[in-house]
């Protein structure tokens, strides 16, 4: 008896239990702020955020660090000067050529046409040619012919010139009957400049004593002559043979 009534007074209280913890109110859980709600992410995100550098001031950047633009400020200083200073060169480049150019324009020898007016150069040099060899060449057989020559192709300080040159063969030529020939072998024009010219002479001459014994002796001769064209015609001005 005693133990069927102690497993029902157990039965009893354990449903007790039971029902008292059925009956029992479920915890309340406590009420969460909209505002905190609100606030934590917002602080959490603020804390995974890299606090932001402060933008450097001019003036305590180091040496040798570029700009954000990426150009130096020595860069930007230095281009003016030297585009400055390339333009001061090319001005004083630019005088100095015209003034160049002026001087070469008023020098004489500037406007030397030897090469460029091959007529002219070619007609000198033929008529010089000529001329040379009918002055400098005499016979004593006939003077007179000499003397034409001389009259034709020469002027001015070149005929005075010519007759100290040949004084000495004018004078032994009746006793040793001299023949004197001269044959140009080259000439080069030096100057020309329009009706002025300026050559170099290359010659052939030969002596030949035509007495009772026939001797003839040859020399060569270098020289340069003046010549100035009038009336169409080169004529011999001046002589020179370089002795001065």
């Amino acid at each position: 008896m005693s133990t069927t009534r102690h497993l029902v007074n157990r039965q009893r209280r354990l449903a007790t239990v039971a029902a008292e913890r059925t009956a029992a109110p479920a915890p309340v859980s406590k009420p969460v702020d909209a505002e905190t709600v609100a606030e934590e992410p917002q602080d959490d995100a603020e804390e995974q955020k890299e606090p932001e550098k402060e933008p450097e001031k001019e003036g305590t950047q180091g040496e040798g660090k570029a700009p954000k633009s990426g150009r130096s400020p020595r860069l930007r200083v230095r281009l003016p000067a030297v585009l400055c200073v390339l333009t001061v060169l090319l001005g004083a480049f630019a005088a100095w050529a015209f003034t160049s150019a002026g001087s070469l324009r008023d020098d004489p020898s500037r406007r030397n046409t030897a090469l460029t007016d091959i007529g002219r150069t070619s007609e000198v040099k033929g008529q010089i040619t000529e001329a040379v060899g009918a002055v400098f060449s005499y016979d004593y057989a006939s003077p007179a012919k000499a003397d034409a020559a001389v009259k034709k192709y020469l002027t001015g300080a070149a005929v005075q010139q010519h007759t100290d040159m040949l004084a000495e063969v004018r004078a032994q030529a009746p006793k040793q009957k001299l023949v004197l020939t001269t044959t140009v072998t080259e000439s080069g024009v030096e100057l020309l400049d329009g009706d002025r010219a300026r050559l170099i002479i290359f010659a052939d001459q030969s002596n030949t004593r035509t007495g009772k014994s026939e001797e003839t002796t040859y020399a060569a001769a270098m020289f340069a002559v003046d010549a100035v064209r009038r009336g169409g015609t080169w004529r011999i001005s001046g002589i020179d043979t370089f002795t001065r």
